[in-house]
């Protein structure tokens, strides 16, 4: 059957694994980091937390649609390469998109090819203004305006972004900014930030707009624009301020349509991949090879992500230096997508149409509405779902602000993959010793544990040895939850169920805790958003813990195993009664589960 090149299942593996190997390296080169992009265009968390949440929404629902469509017509091989080579090329798109604010004052790279963060933390800046440390009278009357003058030379210099790597836990009220006269040689003013007062009665969207407002610290005359004398001056400029407001609005407009069209070609890849990779071993009975495969994904990630980082920081500026920094992430994935698309040429495709009927989302859906053990499982993935997306949205911004660099990010990152990896060899053993709804307490804690850590974290390495957590609030609860729907799901059900889990109910969570946690950081604090979070997590935990052991137990029987156990005498006596196989497989089967 090998010779026949459909069938040649060494071949097949082999262009599997490398498959996977290089998607888990192109997803590597800008998810993680796509945040930390849009922070540095301008956006504030609420912008950053619709468009990462309208990310994860397409993802949940349009990937199933997808592929049910190209199940259903056999053009699995062309959009594979369809969405290889869109995204590809929509990830470029991203580029295009203008900073909400053109000032060469505000780029992320000087002219000496290094990075300071000189833009205000959005997530900061609405909480603050900037008022001048020398009064106004003290200046000379023909003083002039700074603002006019950047263009012929003068920027704001980055001392607020050493300021904040140097002394991480000093207050934003009490970090200076020097501006730089060249026309007065030496000279410079401190200024100090203060906070609004009046900023607390600003609605999350009106606070949202109003971030930009904060970058222009100076108006007319170098004047302050908190200083009460100055108010007619800050009317004067208010076409200026509206100016700014509307780049604003299109940075958000197009940084929302591109997020949108780059993931309507992304999101099917992965699953109409998989379902391809297991019928195609499933006409062979190879379907056991299927489960070492998805190694082989984290490992390419946790390269991919180091590589790009380690890239991003010697490349950044000198690709692009009057630009924010981030456009590596982008060349780099489509340089890795074409690589991919040239793999996804030999990917094996089935040519034979299967004969199996296909189980819709809806039939899927209600096979969990009937059961209530499925219920409470989807509702825990639906809440992981939530939870993992703050830290993952706002993580790098909570690292950068801790003056981290990208190398340590991804090297953050690539410790949970590893982590993970490492411990999958202990699988079977951790779910025998704990039992399916121990092992999935156990990841709630881990996770919960992650998050309250994240939420006190001191230096830009502190973040890094709670990473390796990962491997059981990621690796073994998904694990737990995967092992208890094979033992719940009726016959052909499984994979359905388990890509409505990871999609739907995952998905859906992440794609809620997103749009929520955007608010959360603007209108309290990450650390809020963090503990919050972590509490939300602990109640669940309670919960499920308290619940779980109450609902029926009761297991299918697993037809198949009996049918591999060797047939003994038996006999109508007590003692071949106990010798008999199918008494003695349908005892393990229950103390399996009980235990």
């Amino acid at each position: 059957m090998s010779a026949n090149p459909q069938w040649d299942i060494s071949r097949a593996l082999g262009v599997a694994r490398l498959f996977h190997l290089v998607c888990g390296v192109r997803e590597a080169t800008v998810t993680p980091f796509l945040t930390l992009y849009l922070r540095q265009l301008g956006l504030a968390a609420p912008w950053v937390g619709i468009l990462m949440g309208t990310k994860h929404l397409i993802a949940a629902f349009w990937a199933p649609f997808c592929a049910s469509l190209a199940r259903s017509y056999q053009k699995r091989r062309v959009l594979l390469l369809g969405s290889l080579l869109g995204s590809g090329g929509a990830s470029m798109l991203m580029v295009l998109v203008p900073p909400r604010d053109k000032d060469p004052g505000y780029r992320s790279c000087n002219g000496s090819h290094s990075a300071t963060p000189t833009v205000l933390p959005p997530e900061v800046a609405p909480a603050m203004t900037l008022t001048s440390a020398q009064p106004a009278s003290s200046r000379p009357a023909g003083a002039p305006n700074l603002l006019a003058k950047r263009s012929n030379g003068t920027r704001v210099a980055s001392g607020f972004g050493k300021a904040r790597r140097e002394s991480a836990q000093e207050p934003f009220s009490h970090l200076p900014r020097h501006f730089v006269d060249p026309a007065e040689g030496a000279k410079t003013r401190a200024e100090v930030l203060h906070p609004i007062t009046s900023g607390w009665k600003d609605t999350p969207w009106e606070g949202a707009l109003k971030v930009v407002g904060t970058a222009h610290p100076l108006l007319a005359g170098g004047t302050a624009l908190g200083n009460p004398a100055n108010l007619s001056a800050a009317k004067g400029n208010s076409g200026a301020l509206e100016l700014s407001l509307e780049g604003l609005r299109w940075t958000f407009i197009l940084s929302l349509g591109f997020v949108v069209f780059w993931e309507l070609l992304t999101a099917p890849l992965e699953q109409v991949a998989d379902d391809s990779l297991f019928e195609y071993l499933d006409f062979v009975d190879a379907t056991d090879r299927y489960r070492h495969l998805w190694i082989w994904r984290p490992l390419g990630a946790s390269a991919g992500v180091c590589g790009i980082a380690a890239l991003a920081e010697q490349l950044d500026c000198s690709l692009r230096p009057s630009g924010p920094r981030g456009v590596v992430h982008f060349y780099g994935y489509s340089l890795v997508s074409s690589l991919a698309l040239l793999v996804s040429i030999a990917f094996p495709v089935p040519v034979c149409r299967p004969q199996e009927p296909s189980y819709r989302a809806v039939k899927v859906l209600s096979l969990v509405e009937g059961d209530p053990r499925l219920v409470l499982l989807a509702s825990t993935a639906f809440l992981v779902g939530a939870a993992t997306s703050t830290a993952q949205n706002f993580l790098f911004w909570h690292m950068q602000d801790h003056g981290s660099s990208e190398l340590v990010m991804g090297f953050s990152v690539a410790l949970g993959l590893l982590g993970e990896i490492l411990l999958h060899p202990f699988k079977t053993t951790l779910l025998r010793k704990l039992s399916r709804a121990g092992t999935v307490g156990l990841g709630l804690g881990c996770l919960s544990g992650q998050l309250l850590y994240y939420s006190f974290l001191w230096n830009w390495w502190s973040v890094l040895p709670v990473q390796i957590l990962s491997a059981v609030s990621s690796g073994a609860l998904w694990w737990a939850v995967g092992a208890s729907i094979g033992d719940l799901a009726s016959p052909r059900t499984e994979r359905p169920l388990s890509a409505v889990f990871r999609g739907l109910f995952y998905g859906g969570g992440a794609s809620l805790g997103s749009f929520v946690g955007g608010f959360v950081v603007k209108r309290f604090s990450l650390n809020v958003l963090y503990q919050a979070s972590c509490v939300v997590l602990l109640l669940w935990l309670t919960l499920f813990l308290s619940i779980w052991p109450r609902l029926p137990q009761e297991r299918k029987i697993n037809y198949s195993k009996l049918l591999t156990v060797e047939a003994s005498d038996t006999s109508d006596s007590e003692q071949g009664l106990e010798r008999d196989w199918l008494v003695k497989a349908t005892r393990e089967d229950h103390s399996d589960w009980k235990g």
